[in-house]
Parts: C-alpha cells; structure tokens; sequence
C-alpha cells in the first residue's frame, strides 16, 4: 500500500479490494499491507516479497492482487519472485476485468475494451518475456522483440478504430442532448458511489426495470426514464455507472461519453449508502470524480439511502441521533439532503419535491459574472 493514510481507510480500501475479486469470481483467502516511504522497484519490500512468497507457496495460491496500480517494471519484477504459477495482477486490471463481465451494450463493451488495450499497451514487453533477444546489436533482434512491435501496431489499431467509434457514440449522445433541450426537459443525474443503490433509486422512481443487484458494478451502461414532478412537469432521471476508489484514468477516459450526461445534468443526485461505516470517504471520492468533470459546482441533492437497514426514514433534511459520525458529517447547514429508501419506496416523494424544487430555481451565473451583478 501506497502513501500515509490511516490503518481505517487501508483496511477499507482491502476490504473493497476483496469485494472487487469476488465479484470477478476469485475465492479471497486474505490480505495484508506493508507501510513504504516510497514505492519500490517490486512495489513491496524484500522482506515482504519472501513473506508473500512463502505464504502463496503454503497456502497453494495461484493469483496476488495489489491493492494499487502497478507499473510494469513493478509487475514484472514482483512476478520474478514468485514461482512461476502464480500469476500478479494490480487493482486496475481488477477492475477491468469486472468491468468486462458487467458490459452489456456496445457501447459499453467498446469503452471497456479501449481502456483494456490502453493499460495493456505499456505492459506488451512482459507478455513477451519466454521470447528473449538473441544478442546486442544492428540487425540481432530476436522474435520476442519483433512480436512485440508487432502486437504495439494491432494494438494501437484498435485503440484508434474504438476512439472513433466512442466519438460517433459521443456524437449520437450530443443530438440526443440537444433534443431534450429543445423539447424543454431538465434532466437529473444519478451519480454516487458504487453499491450505493442508484439503480433501484432509478427503478423505484421510474419503473424502469433496470438490472439492480447488491454487487460493486452491477449497471455500466446509462438508462434514462421521464419521471413526473409534484408541479405536474416532467423531467428526465439518468443512472450512470458507479465511481470507486482509485478509479483508473483509463476508466474514466473511456466512460467520458457517458459521464457527458452529468456534465450536461441540471441537478446532481448524490446517492450514498447511509449505512456504510465510509460513507463521507465515498462521498470524497465522488466530488474529486466531478471536479475532474467540471461539475461540482452544479446544483447537488444528497439523496442518504438505504434508510430501511437503520430502521428510520424521516423525509427531507432529517438529522438523527443514531446515525453514524461519517453521515452526519455529510449533513452541513446548508445541504440539501433527503432520506430515502429505494426499496421500500420511504422519501421518494419528498426527493421529487426538492428536485421540483431546484429545477425551479432561476439558474446561478457563473462565478466570473457573479460579481458584476449589482
């Protein structure tokens, strides 16, 4: 593990990590954690590296999930010191791969593969290894070399032909856009953190059948359903796909046209998982997705779910005595927060109300005109 955070959020990013494994279908056997100044050239220490290699040859191990995004001199060189059936794969190629089982659209499968071939793209040297350079010199290049330059041309082929069939998607998603303007709907974004009940929100509000499971990426690809407002208007509610800690760049390059829709959203629906110990950190994790979005300074509802697992829902703005300190941090004077449960349907009502509520609102100018308003 990277950094100086505190022993609560490594052991929380190790138990998203397992989550993470599960669901692409590993069997988790167990964690440990090693704290480093500053990263290495195998990613953990010495002694660390002979610990975990005695401990995947006792335990029969074949796979070693690192809970960061490695390098591929890293990788290479932590695969070195293991025996040669245990594989080493890092937090990025984790999600990917969870990623790839979740994808049902084309769309979806096209982002997922770019962003595949784009992090395989730097690590092509260590798919080559059994074929070593037969000398030093002009004209002594080996096969393994020469596969290589092969594999980097197919594979920045198809980075090219999926970048432009994710700008026509891009494209499409533009004139869809302009459409609802034209036709005067306000269009509210679902984001939140992953597991956080965004889908059942969506179905709940909506009846839109979507696919809702209590599984980390259950739905990738962006739904959009019409829902009608207390003041008799409708409006346009989208599910996007669910953010997570360490979120790969490549990830969120590849989703860009779908994470468009937030950009374009008039009203944020922040969903967060009132139960969950994390809640504030997930929460932070979000608003760094949406400053790099350039949406943070759209209007923003918290919507605090999954109310039916605490035994209490109290409508919009209510502050409990019994909820966690992570939740009740969230809940600042001037939040705007409603309390819902998906599931049992409990505040629905009062989150259509607040968002009628914001849409109403005349819109606020931007900060560099802000001040010349007298």
């Amino acid at each position: 593990m990277k950094g100086r955070r505190s022993s609560k959020a490594i052991g929380g990013s190790l138990e998203e990590l397992a989550e993470l494994a599960r669901s692409a279908g590993a069997e988790v056997v167990g964690s440990t954690s090693q704290r480093l100044n500053r990263p290495t050239h195998q990613y953990a220490g010495s002694g660390k590296v002979e610990e975990l290699r005695e401990l995947l040859r006792r335990l029969r191990i074949d796979t070693l999930i690192c809970d960061d995004e490695l390098t591929p001199t890293q990788q290479r060189n932590l695969e070195k010191g293991f025996d040669e059936e245990v594989k080493v794969i890092d937090r990025t190629a984790l999600i990917l791969d969870v990623f790839a089982r979740r994808a049902r659209t084309r769309e979806g499968r096209l982002q997922v593969e770019l962003a595949q071939n784009q992090y395989l793209m730097p690590r092509l040297a260590g798919q080559w290894s059994h074929l070593e350079r037969l000398g030093g010199g002009i004209g002594t290049r080996g096969p393994g070399e020469t596969q290589i330059e092969t594999d980097r041309r197919l594979v920045r082929g198809r980075i090219q032909r999926m970048t432009k069939a994710l700008e026509d998607v891009r494209r499409h998603r533009g004139q869809h856009r302009d459409r609802r303007r034209q036709q005067g709907f306000s269009v509210a974004s679902l984001v939140g953190y992953t597991n956080a009940g965004k889908s059942t929100l969506l179905n709940s509000m909506t009846g839109a059948g979507v696919e809702a499971e209590d599984r980390l990426f259950s739905t990738l690809d962006p739904v959009t359903r019409r829902v009608r407002l207390p003041s008799g208007t409708d409006a346009l509610i989208t599910d996007t796909v669910g953010f997570i800690q360490k979120l790969p760049p490549a990830i969120v390059a590849a989703f860009r046209a779908t994470l468009e829709e937030v950009e374009e959203s008039s009203v944020i629906l922040q969903v967060v998982d009132v139960t969950h110990p994390n809640a504030a950190a997930q929460v932070d994790v979000v608003d760094k997705v949406l400053a790099d979005l350039d949406a943070a300074h759209k209007p923003r509802i918290l919507v605090l779910n999954k109310t039916d697992r605490i035994g209490k829902s109290r409508g919009a703005v209510w502050r409990g005595a019994d909820l966690s300190p992570s939740v009740e941090s969230l809940l600042l004077p001037d939040a705007r927060a409603v309390f819902t449960s998906a599931l049992t349907g409990e505040g629905l009502d009062d989150l259509l109300s607040e968002i009628d509520g914001v849409l109403s609102e005349p819109p606020a100018l931007p900060a560099a005109l802000a001040g010349d308003v007298r």
